[in-house]
């Protein structure tokens, strides 16, 4: 296994090989497979209405893997990877995996304060990147800061015009030699609580189990027709069961620039979209959306709501507004997953986040101290199983803290499980702000605030909100005129902060509340906010 990453221990290796949960294959054989079985069939929609099969597919990544070849990288080398939802995305994963090279992904709304970083973390030897959003932002110009920040990158591919840098390389595909399925297949990045990124490992053989097993307790089928709403670098529209689910089903794979309404209505209703998978705010949204808008969506047969707790009342109106089947999932992009069942009873559906995936996670609920509670309890959640990681890369310190000495990792999460095994989130024990899916360090953003010359302190905590579950509120102490929201936000902006990590509200305050072992007391700040 490449240097840094942690292996599972061989005695636990062995049994899930016996087991079957790891099959001894790489994680590309869903695309070949596909090819093979159902290679007429359309496999890739692009929002424009392009589309391709899976024969057509496959010969694109191979393509691919043959140009990545030929530019000079190398299996075991990293490659950041920074594209909207776009074909090139697929064709492009695909052709990682063959020529062995380890895609690093990175979502589209990252800026320079999380991307230098990552590159740096990763010792990415390029970076791939569209020409710009539709909202006019320029990656070419953050591609510029990157290769000057960080020397190993040595290598820029632009999807669109590439001004002075490389489009996607290709050349006549060439035999290549097939991964070890224990190897990493891809990194993923982990929304933990501070500023360092902390990189996931995922081998072939541990994500190929995650695609197929969601895929299956989903219910895919070839005739799956699957519409990507969030980013395809998100573990949930990736493989939670995702694009690589439904490619392991022989589905196909619709692509949705944004998850907008209007955008997402208009490609159900043309491409007959059966499943769709979205965070809870962008639920909300389509089901108001719903009463003033006029798109067919009788193909919908299932919406997946993950990535956030889905509240029972609105999960509660997800048939009758949208027509269709709910699926709450709950998981990490470091493992575990849990899915309701589609046979489950509606009350399970609506009031709880799902059972664990795979026979063989196992879960505990334990106390502060590490105990388990009482049946029933509410508890941090601990979890190892097949797919779920033994340690973030490059970081032993983390792992010290993120991990149990048996090898079970520490979700953040404070869970009730059922008698069902179903579990209840009931909140985060970590100091982390999830704004509709995307989690937001308060220590990355405090330290942010700090840089700002008014701002002697800062504390940033999570506000109730309808839409979102959480917003983030900044209470700063200052020195002299206390800066504007407007203003605070600009100088981050400058700080290259990504805009889902801006604060939503600005409260200035003499002094922060106190706990009696004289640490900052977030607990009082939250519900001074909540009130």
């Amino acid at each position: 296994m490449l240097h840094g990453c942690v292996p599972w221990p061989e005695e636990l290796a062995a049994k899930y090989r016996a087991e079957g949960y790891w099959t001894g294959q790489s994680l590309d054989v869903l695309l070949t497979e596909g090819a093979a079985a159902h290679g007429d069939r359309v496999a890739l929609v692009a929002a424009d209405g392009a589309r391709w099969t899976h024969a057509e597919l496959d010969a694109w990544a191979s393509r691919l893997a043959a140009g990545l070849v030929s530019a000079g990288l190398r299996p075991g080398e990293r490659v950041v990877v920074q594209l909207p939802n776009v074909p090139e995305f697929v064709a492009l994963f695909f052709a990682f995996l063959r020529a062995g090279v380890l895609p690093v992904l990175a979502l589209p709304a990252h800026r320079e304060s999380e991307i230098v970083p990552l590159c740096e973390l990763s010792e990415a030897v390029a970076y791939v990147v569209a020409d710009t959003d539709d909202a006019g932002y320029d990656y070419r110009e953050l591609a510029r800061t990157v290769q000057k920040a960080v020397p190993s990158v040595r290598q820029v591919f632009v999807v669109g015009e590439p001004a002075e840098f490389q489009p996607l390389p290709t050349a006549a595909p060439v035999p290549l030699p097939s991964p070890d399925p224990s190897d990493v297949a891809l990194f993923l990045l982990s929304g933990g609580t501070t500023g360092t990124p902390k990189l996931i490992p995922r081998t072939h053989q541990d994500y190929l189990y995650n695609a197929r097993a969601s895929a299956s307790v989903s219910g895919f089928s070839a005739d799956t027709r699957y519409l990507v709403a969030l980013p395809a670098a998100h573990n949930f529209a990736l493989a939670s069961p995702g694009l690589l689910g439904a490619m392991a089903a022989g589905g196909t794979v619709v692509l949705a620039p944004d998850p907008s309404a209007d955008t997402a209505f208009e490609l159900i209703e043309r491409e007959r979209v059966t499943v769709a998978a979205v965070v809870p705010p962008v639920a909300l949204l389509w089901m108001d959306a719903t009463e003033f808008m006029d798109e067919d969506l009788s193909s919908l047969q299932l919406l997946q709501v993950g990535g956030a707790k889905f509240n029972a009342e609105p999960a509660s109106r997800v048939r009758s507004t949208l027509g269709c089947d709910l699926q709450q999932v709950f998981g990490m992009a470091e493992g575990l997953l849990n899915f309701t069942r589609l046979d489950d009873p509606d009350e399970l559906k609506i009031t709880t986040q799902g059972r664990p995936l795979c026979p063989a996670d196992e879960v505990l609920v334990v106390d502060e101290e590490g105990d388990p509670v009482a049946p029933g309890e509410s508890g941090e959640l601990l979890t190892r199983g097949p797919y779920t990681l033994r340690g973030y890369y490059r970081a032993e310190q983390h792992n010290a803290r993120s991990f149990t000495p048996d090898g079970f990792y520490r979700s953040g999460d404070v869970v009730r499980a059922l008698p069902s095994g179903h579990l209840v989130v009931e909140g985060r024990i970590k100091d982390q702000i999830n704004r509709g899916g995307e989690k937001i360090p308060a220590e990355e953003l405090e330290n942010h605030l700090l840089a700002h010359p008014a701002v002697h302190d800062a504390a940033v905590v999570g506000m109730p909100d309808e839409v979102m579950g959480e917003r983030t509120c900044a209470f700063l102490v200052v020195r002299g005129e206390a800066p504007t929201l407007r203003e605070v936000t600009a100088f981050l902006r400058e700080r290259g902060v990504a805009a889902y990590k801006l604060p939503d509200r600005l409260e200035v305050l003499d002094s922060f509340p106190l706990t009696k072992v004289g640490k900052v007391s977030k607990a009082a700040l939250a519900k001074r906010i909540a009130g």
